[in-house]
């Protein structure tokens, strides 16, 4: 690990006008860490942000929820009014990683993960999102983590977090603080971006930027499911994951929020799957027209072929459930 300076910020002004290009914010560590020693994350600066006044979860005048930066994992999951309200997002959470990361890992840094695309943590290989211009290592190696959709000649890495899914379907919205600027306003959905050719640079966020809170609208009508499937029971990252949110009225869906990961570079959502759904009786020839939309443009790369049917057949699965339980 190369050498950094550590700062410890008392106050949020404090960590943002000490913040900067070649500066890292810290606070549970979960991913950062790992990127360090490795030399894949080579900050001059290290902001601990620990200390500071995020660590709540709040009621917002709509009836929804807002969310601190560094709420840890386990304590959202563990929160009454979210297993109440999002149980979605309880779920998903409940779904990540083992119960020891769940204690030190935040909402910020949760959403600000980088990809476990094993090309990019292998410094002796070539990644474009490590070293732009290198290349793509995974679209001709072994693939079969990486994305069907959203990927490109660049890079077909994914997005590994599994609370970005659920906060997708839940349409969250993330707060920031900036240095000499602004603080932004940002929903959830327009933060990342496709990697396109410049896979490095991976959201909207600048460098100083910082997370400050995530906010929920008022708990949606209908029933929630969290579906992910992946190698083993625990600590292993989604090959398919869905976090859905469906309201049934006599027989036909009257609203529908999808969000998908492992399938792609960034949480996925696709408007055209919850348009093949609200309107029409909830039957399996619709969750079959649903599942066509979603793995409509989807193109695998050898060893990820088998995604694009499990990504399908998990979605029937999983909207077939949820009409079941909203029948009851």
């Amino acid at each position: 690990m190369k050498t950094f300076e550590y700062v410890r910020a008392e106050s949020l002004d404090e960590a943002l006008t000490t913040a900067g290009q070649d500066v890292r914010f810290i606070a549970g560590g979960t991913n950062l860490l790992d990127l360090m020693k490795l030399e894949i994350e080579t900050p001059q600066r290290l902001i601990d942000i620990t200390r500071l006044d995020l660590s709540a979860i709040d009621e917002t005048g709509d009836g929804g929820l807002s969310i601190g930066a560094l709420v840890t994992n386990a304590d959202l999951a563990a929160d009454r009014r979210v297993r109440e309200r999002y149980p979605v997002l309880s779920r998903a959470l409940l779904a990540g990683a083992s119960g020891q990361l769940r204690n030190k890992a935040t909402t910020g840094g949760n959403l600000l993960q980088r990809t476990r695309c094993a090309y990019f943590y292998d410094t002796t290989m070539p990644c474009n999102k490590r070293e732009p211009g290198t290349g793509c290592s995974a679209i001709d190696g072994y693939n079969r983590m990486n994305a069907v959709l959203g990927g490109s000649d660049h890079c077909i890495a994914v997005h590994p977090s599994d609370m970005a899914v659920a906060m997708l379907a839940l349409d969250a919205t993330v707060h920031t603080r900036r240095s000499g600027a602004e603080g932004r306003v940002i929903p959830l959905a327009d933060i990342y971006l496709l990697p396109g050719d410049t896979p490095h640079i991976e959201t909207l966020l600048e460098p100083s930027e910082l997370i400050e809170r995530v906010t929920l609208p008022a708990a949606p009508a209908g029933v929630q499911a969290y579906r992910k499937v992946r190698d083993r029971a625990s600590f292993a990252f989604a090959l398919v994951s869905v976090a859905a949110v469906v309201a049934i009225e006599q027989g036909t869906i009257a609203s529908a929020s999808l969000a998908f990961g492992g399938i792609a570079p960034k949480p996925w959502r696709d408007a055209a799957v919850e348009a093949a759904l609200v309107g029409r009786a909830a039957e399996r020839a619709t969750f079959e027209a649903a599942a066509d939309a979603l793995v409509s443009a989807a193109k695998g790369h050898g060893h990820n072929d088998f995604k694009i049917p499990l990504a399908r057949r998990t979605l029937i699965g999983c909207l077939r459930d949820l009409t079941e339980r909203g029948a009851q």
